[in-house]
């Protein structure tokens, strides 16, 4: 395994998304740090899957929206496993109301979980990566926002995702020859019964032109490319893992 004994932080491990991402990494070889806010059983469960798997694991409390934790986090991470080359991050809360109905805080906790989280976590990241020259950012972004696009009921998540691209570029642009990149994964609209493939692909779903749900189990095999020694001269992309859904 070209990827065995780098680390991976993963954002929102705990479950859904993250928890695929994170088992995804560990069975790619990676020693993967699993951070959460508040799920501190499911984070121990997803410890015990990747330690069922043949990886090594470690489960770190945070709240990615305050920068003193973060820095903590990044600092955690190193001195358990002595580097960090692969960063996902997976957190952001939604919201499904229209701008009348929405309140200033929960715009402000949309923006500061899906936005605000990405830059602090980069920013204390980037100087391990560039010390190594080698290193993977990976953002989960929306189906669509590499477009800007709008949706009714959504106008802050929307809003943070599309910036989530530009920055994501940005900081390709900046890094390239530091050997880091950068780029995004947009996943779809996922059932919060957590399916595996092998279900998803027992049924169908009809908002997928593929004819299924779409699994965590997509989502974390795209962010394993992006990971992987195989995309080294891939950076400022962005991927939707959709379906089909949205094009």
């Amino acid at each position: 395994m070209p990827l065995r004994n780098r680390v991976a932080l993963v954002t929102g491990a705990s479950r859904g998304i993250g928890k695929e991402i994170a088992l995804g990494l560990g069975r790619a070889g990676l020693r993967v740090a699993v951070a959460f806010r508040t799920n501190k059983m499911g984070a121990q469960k997803v410890l015990t899957d990747l330690r069922a798997a043949g990886a090594e694991g470690l489960a770190l409390a945070t709240d990615v929206t305050d920068p003193t934790r973060v820095k903590e986090l990044i600092d955690a991470v190193v001195k358990q496993f002595g580097r960090l080359d692969v960063l996902v991050n997976n957190v952001g809360d939604f919201e499904w109301k229209q701008v009348a109905e929405s309140t200033v805080e929960a715009w402000r906790s949309i923006i500061e979980s899906n936005l605000y989280s990405v830059f602090y976590t980069t920013k204390f990241a980037l100087p391990v990566m560039r010390r190594q020259h080698w290193g993977r950012i990976i953002n989960l972004g929306a189906v669509g926002a590499e477009r800007a696009f709008g949706q009714a009921k959504i106008s802050a998540y929307s809003a943070a995702k599309s910036g989530l691209v530009a920055f994501t570029r940005s900081v390709a642009l900046e890094e390239a020859r530091n050997g880091i990149t950068a780029n995004v994964v947009n996943p779809p609209v996922i059932d919060e019964k957590e399916l595996s493939l092998e279900e998803a692909q027992r049924l169908t779903d009809a908002r997928f032109p593929v004819g299924r749900p779409a699994t965590g189990r997509d989502v974390s095999e795209a962010v394993r490319f992006f990971a992987s020694e195989e995309a080294t001269f891939i950076t400022g992309q962005v991927l939707n893992v959709s379906g089909g859904w949205m094009l």
